[in-house]
């Protein structure tokens, strides 16, 4: 939501908006002219507003009951970014892990080449906002717009990509989708729109079922598009197919191949996404977003490339039904560290209660145990216990990630201070 508002701002709207307490979001806003107010209250609403909505915003916000009340127009926040990304090219970048750091290099890669892309991502992008900040969004004068396309609440399809890149499709959002089979449908729905589709290698029934003769559909793996080696400054082999997909959406895009590749040897990565914190007592803290095993287990398969003696995962599971249906592959993914600390569930927008009673971080912390061949595991119940944890095992040589979409982030905060 604050992209969509940067963006519309930058593109002269008159700008309001609401949240329901402050963030570094909202204070970027604010610096940038942007009214905002913390707390939800039909005062906050200007005369004849258009409303822009987001999926977590209930039926019953007093915000939302008096836009209707008052006749005024209410979209959703999916068909406001549509809107806007229908006024340029569009590359959109949809998959259940990886879109956020592959939408980040191929905005990076197209300023390196010349252009100024316009760009929404569900992530900050270090270096592209105001006065050389991170960023989330931004309004450029080239002709492309690059869109993280997000599949979680089915909104990725209001978009109309002219180059769809499709990461991978897996199981995540159990409460928007009943099975896989629905959600790769809706996943075909979003790449036919596209006349390029980039997509894995080994989805062989999806670029079979989007083959036409008027559509151009490259695949990627690890070998490919793009050189052996492509010299990337971001670790994993998550991150190297992220970069053969970027590659692949660019020369699509009309780009060369080599240029291309030059372009993303510079790219850094995204805020959140092992981002390098700084130290604590010797060792070196990254953060990372993983939320889903198979980010979790990506994660520390890129930390360990860096050689650490020690590798501690401190780990914040992310919502109850998350939890409940992953806490063995969570285990199991936790296992491949040395020293593996769990924390409580970050509830978001759930409560513990019906079939969620009796979930807990606990879970995910007997599996990692079960798994771990006596290899240190501890509970943590908030940050500051984690905090005192993890400050008693750093040392240098070891590498301490905290890991998860809660507010674990703010465990990293802490650990370097």
């Amino acid at each position: 939501m604050s992209g969509l508002a940067w963006a519309a701002h930058q593109l002269g709207a008159s700008v309001t908006g609401s949240d329901r307490s402050d963030s570094t979001y909202l204070e970027r806003l604010r610096a940038a002219g942007v009214a905002v107010t913390v707390g939800h209250d039909p005062e906050n609403l200007p005369e004849g507003a258009e409303v822009i909505v987001s999926t977590a915003i209930s039926e019953d916000n007093p915000e939302l009951v008096a836009a209707r009340q008052q006749g005024l127009t209410v979209k959703h926040r999916s068909e406001l970014l549509a809107e806007l990304c229908s006024a340029r090219r569009q590359i959109a970048v949809a998959g259940t892990h990886g879109k956020t750091t592959t939408t980040g290099m191929l905005t990076f890669a197209l300023r390196e080449l010349g252009e100024e892309p316009s760009f929404f991502i569900g992530g900050e992008l270090p270096g592209f906002g105001p006065e050389g900040a991170a960023a989330n969004s931004g309004w450029g004068d080239g002709e492309w717009v690059v869109v993280e396309a997000d599949e979680s609440d089915g909104s990725f399809l209001t978009l109309d990509p002219e180059i769809a890149v499709i990461t991978n499709i897996e199981m995540d959002h159990h409460a928007r989708w009943d099975n896989l089979a629905e959600l790769r449908d809706a996943f075909h729905d979003f790449a036919s729109k596209a006349r390029a589709v980039i997509l894995p290698r080994e989805d062989t029934g999806l670029a079979a079922s989007l083959d036409s003769g008027s559509r151009e559909i490259t695949p990627f793996d690890l070998t490919g598009p793009g050189p052996g080696e492509l010299g990337l400054s971001v670790p994993g082999a998550h991150n190297r197919l992220n970069a053969r997909a970027a590659i692949g959406a660019l020369v699509a895009a009309g780009f060369r191949e080599e240029e291309v590749v030059d372009a993303l040897r510079g790219f850094t990565g995204v805020k959140r996404r092992q981002e390098f914190k700084g130290e604590c007592d010797g060792a070196k803290v990254y953060d990372d977003y993983a939320h889903h095993p198979t980010e979790v287990a990506a994660a520390l398969g890129a930390l360990r490339e860096f050689g650490p003696d020690r590798l501690i995962a401190a780990f914040q599971p992310h919502l109850y039904s998350r939890t409940k249906i992953f806490s063995q592959q969570f285990g199991a993914a936790l296992a491949e560290a040395d020293e593996i600390l769990v924390l409580d569930v970050y509830p978001a927008r759930e409560e513990p209660v019906g079939p969620l009673e009796g979930v807990s971080g606990l879970d995910v912390l007997r599996a990692a145990a079960d798994r771990a061949g006596g290899k240190p595991a501890y509970w943590a119940p908030d940050l500051e216990a984690a905090e005192r944890i993890l400050r008693s095992r750093a040392g240098a040589g070891s590498i301490i990630a905290t890991l998860g979409a809660g507010d674990v982030t703010r465990l990293s905060d802490r650990l370097v201070s």
